[in-house]
């Protein structure tokens, strides 16, 4: 079973140093214009991993990620009626754009039988 990782953003003064950081987790994504590495650590162990990266020289600020926070399911979602009116409307136009390019094109009609048509 794979084990919890959280997000944590570990801002540096130099980009060079921050592949240092492997040994901590696993490193996400590195940016060079704003310095700073988005990683993963293990969720057990993350008050020590901070703890110990905060003494290395090259790092200036660590931020924990607060996504694992943000409930994913919605109980009372309700549907928007005024999307659902414009997901109709726009599908009703494209249907009829469809059938005007069909009738320029000599096309046979979507809801024509081939056998009819010679």
């Amino acid at each position: 079973m794979r084990e919890r990782r959280l997000g944590v953003a570990v801002w540096v003064k130099n980009t060079r140093a921050a592949k240092n950081l492997r040994k901590f987790g696993t490193i996400h994504y590195i940016s060079k214009r704003l310095n700073y590495v988005s990683m993963y650590v293990d969720a057990n162990q993350i008050d020590e991993t901070i703890r110990m990266m905060e003494k290395l020289h090259f790092v200036t600020k660590i931020e924990r990620s607060h996504r694992h926070e943000i409930p994913i399911e919605y109980n009372n979602a309700k549907p928007d009626k005024a999307k659902e009116y414009d997901y109709k409307q726009e599908k009703s136009q494209l249907m009829a754009l469809a059938e005007t390019l069909q009738s320029e094109d000599g096309l046979v009609p979507t809801g024509a039988s081939t056998e009819n048509v010679r």
